[in-house]
């Protein structure tokens, strides 16, 4: 910090430039630190709890997050699908936009974060309407159970 003295009187001023700089830099940065994967989070679903939750490697290359309720919809980027039959044009436009990035689409994780009440059957019928577009890497979400 720069220091100035006036010539009228014996006064000290800073320069708060630096700081105002140092300040928005900071800013920026941490704006580019923010987590951005709770945007996909459905707040209403409760994942399940297991003993045997295994935590990521890693973040995959290309991801899609699709939440599932006990009803049966998909909440997908916000907006919520009212049946899992209707999905098939939505997982082509995102095996369409993971081509682009060359990405294939075996490498394509889908992840399924299911509501815990939600039965067993929906579950396999959301992976086997991914699988009819050709998506076959699946990661199912949980809450890891701490003993």
């Amino acid at each position: 910090m720069k220091l100035s003295k006036t010539k009228s009187s014996k006064v000290l001023e800073g320069d708060l430039t630096p700081m105002i700089d140092m300040t928005f830099q900071l800013i920026a940065f941490f704006m580019l630190l923010i987590n951005f994967s709770e945007v996909d989070r459905a707040e209403e679903i409760t994942l399940p709890v297991s003993e045997l939750a295994i935590p990521p490697e890693g973040r995959p290359d290309y991801q899609v997050i699709l939440n599932l309720e006990p009803g049966g919809n998909v909440i997908f980027e916000g907006q919520r699908i009212p049946q899992i039959d209707v999905m098939g044009p939505i997982l082509k436009q995102e095996v369409r936009n993971a081509d682009r990035e060359d990405v294939d689409t075996g490498e394509i994780a889908v992840i399924i974060r299911s509501h815990e009440d939600t039965p067993t059957g929906l579950v396999q019928k959301l992976i086997a309407k991914c699988q009819d577009e050709e998506m076959e890497n699946f990661v199912l979400r949980v809450n890891e159970k701490i003993n």
